[in-house]
């Protein structure tokens, strides 16, 4: 039966798929009467029509071919895309907070701690890729065609360019509305000399600039109207009161990570090592995150430790500051790590952002429980990446985690498109299968990658600020081993629960260091206020209330120095005792 599934046409499948999305009950058999094509010079023509409208497909590209055509498929007939509300891109501000202090949480969710976002930006910098096509980013074509948008690096079109645009009329047509606008207004007015087209980059050197910039609103803001209605519901759903806060915490870690191919020329080795998504335990997914390798973008010129953290100009302070911070929450959390595909998966297959703009549909289709890392191993839904030998030598490719099998690609892919099986394929979903020997080095690079990075603490001695799970983990990265224990000993392995880290000595220290220095910042308000006070005029009505305020200050300086204050802040991440000295 299997097999003759399997040998049915696609156009049959298609048929059947739109049958059964029309298809009502009262039908009965006399389902034919409502799919109909028309007669096109007493020919059957081939435009399938439900009661008489026609039916139009929608589709989704997928990455590249390994000759640059587009891998197309089309998704199912009941296929509505996810509505989605934008909130934050690269600066944002977190806190780390016991469940049982927020009341107003979705009960399905069983994470001890939760991770609470603010974003601190009012302007988000976009890279357009894909606005070189012209009518393809509908977003970019809209922001950018506004009169106060910022731009950087798109070609000044100067009035004759621009008529050229408009005289080629079947190229000109595929834009958007909004940049037809411009553009046609533009040349209806004499007064402005120069327009840009979200189709045409700066030309630098004789080439289009791949790094096109502008600055978008932010999407919450400019689309007011669906924030506002994304948070209604969530009150409706959750029973909130209009008055009372209602917080949207992290439920689901997808990090994004950029491949790419080997390129001798500026020293670039293969690191298109990832299928689709991978998932990887917290001493692997750290091994990531303190390396921060990223392939070549765009936006940079190589590879290296990529992120607004491993750059000075946006962070002051040590790396190891953030990486004890970051585990302490990740632990805290329980926050399963999930990471996507951008740039190439292989050395042959071009993706760019396209699986990262597919996994939010795919994950918001998944119910919690198939989610959870456990049932997608239990069920083969993920695979464990094995080190393997090859020409003599051992391939660490454990460092991978797990990556997603073609049974989960035929399950969860099922819910958007109309032939899942055959989107991923074996070359998708295992790398190795496009070139064993650049995989090998795509891994060997990766590690000893790891192993740089991992050195430069043992360079500066911020290793000994390293929390024992950091700590142990650079050791592992720099030498292959700590206390003679490898990365997937049980010893190495149990310091990563929750269970050990709320037990542990070093942890209490985090909770004390983060009291004490409450217990300051409320000493320190208290004799600002007072001070104030102090040179108040005699008879001034106060009217900057500063007395019930100078209460309130003592009122918190009396909370947090209680014995209470530090037990409360357990399944926070604490204060790091270093800060400051």
């Amino acid at each position: 039966y299997n097999q003759w599934l399997l040998d049915l046409p696609q156009t049959i499948r298609q048929y059947v798929c739109l049958v059964k999305r029309y298809y009502r009950p009262e039908w009965g058999e006399n389902w034919r009467e409502h799919f109909t094509v028309d007669r096109i010079n007493g020919n059957l023509g081939h435009e399938l029509k439900y009661n008489d409208q026609k039916l139009i497909g929608n589709y989704l590209r997928a990455g590249f071919e390994p000759d640059s055509s587009w891998r197309v498929y089309k998704l199912r007939p009941d296929f509505n895309p996810a509505a989605k509300v934008q909130v934050e891109d690269d600066i944002t501000v977190s806190v780390t907070v016991p469940r049982e202090t927020l009341n107003d949480l979705d009960p399905r969710y069983a994470n001890p701690s939760v991770k609470i976002l603010k974003n601190c930006e009012a302007m988000l910098f976009q890279r357009p890729d894909d606005a070189i096509h012209r009518g393809f980013d509908e977003q970019a074509e809209a922001d950018i065609s506004r009169p106060d948008t910022f731009l950087s690096n798109f070609e000044p079109l100067s009035r004759a360019q621009v008529q050229q645009l408009l005289d080629k009329v079947v190229d000109f047509d595929e834009y958007t509305e909004p940049m037809k606008r411009l553009l046609r207004d533009f040349a209806a007015n004499p007064t402005t000399e120069w327009a840009v087209s979200s189709a045409h980059p700066r030309v630098v050197d004789g080439k289009p600039s791949k790094n096109p910039r502008y600055l978008q609103i932010r999407p919450d803001i400019a689309n007011a109207r669906d924030t506002y209605l994304a948070e209604t519901a969530a009150r409706l759903y959750r029973g909130i009161n209009s008055d009372e806060p209602l917080h949207f915490p992290v439920n689901a870690v997808l990090s994004g990570r950029r491949g790419s191919p080997a390129d001798p020329s500026i020293h670039l080795p293969p690191l298109a090592v990832y299928n689709p998504i991978h998932y990887q335990e917290l001493p692997e997914l750290f091994m990531d995150y303190i390396c921060s390798l990223t392939g070549k973008s765009p936006s940079t010129t190589g590879f290296g430790s990529e992120g607004a953290l491993t750059k000075r100009p946006f962070n002051a302070l040590p790396p190891i500051i953030d990486l004890n911070n970051a585990l302490v929450s990740a632990i805290l959390t329980g926050y399963a790590g999930f990471s996507t595909a951008a740039g190439y998966v292989g050395p042959h297959y071009r993706v760019d952002h396209d699986i990262s703009m597919l996994v939010p549909e795919i994950w918001c289709r998944m119910s919690i429980e198939e989610r959870d890392p456990a049932f997608l191993i239990a069920n083969g839904y993920l695979e464990k990446v094995e080190d393997f030998d090859f020409q003599g030598s051992r391939v660490l490719a454990s460092r991978l985690g797990y990556r997603i099998t073609a049974r989960f690609a035929d399950r969860f892919l099922g819910r958007i498109f109309e032939t899942p099986n055959i989107i991923f394929t074996e070359h998708f979903l295992r790398p190795e299968t496009q070139d064993l020997p650049l995989y090998a080095a795509g891994v060997n690079a990766i590690v000893e990658a790891q192993a740089r990075v991992a050195r430069e603490y043992f360079d500066d001695g911020s290793v000994n600020a390293a929390c024992p799970q950091i700590k142990a983990l650079l050791h592992i990265m720099a030498n292959g081993a700590y206390e003679g224990m490898t990365a997937d000993h049980p010893a190495i392995r149990a310091m990563f629960t929750r269970e050990a880290l709320l037990s542990s000595d070093w942890y209490l220290d985090r909770l004390r260091a983060k009291q004490e220095r409450d217990i300051q910042l409320w000493k320190r308000h208290v004799r600002a206020l007072e001070g104030f006070r102090s040179r108040l005029p005699q008879g001034d009505d106060d009217p900057l209330d500063t007395a019930s305020r100078l209460d309130a200050a003592r009122a918190q300086l009396q909370r947090v120095s209680s014995p209470d204050y530090l037990k409360a802040l357990t399944g926070t991440i604490g204060s790091d005792r270093r800060l400051g000295q």
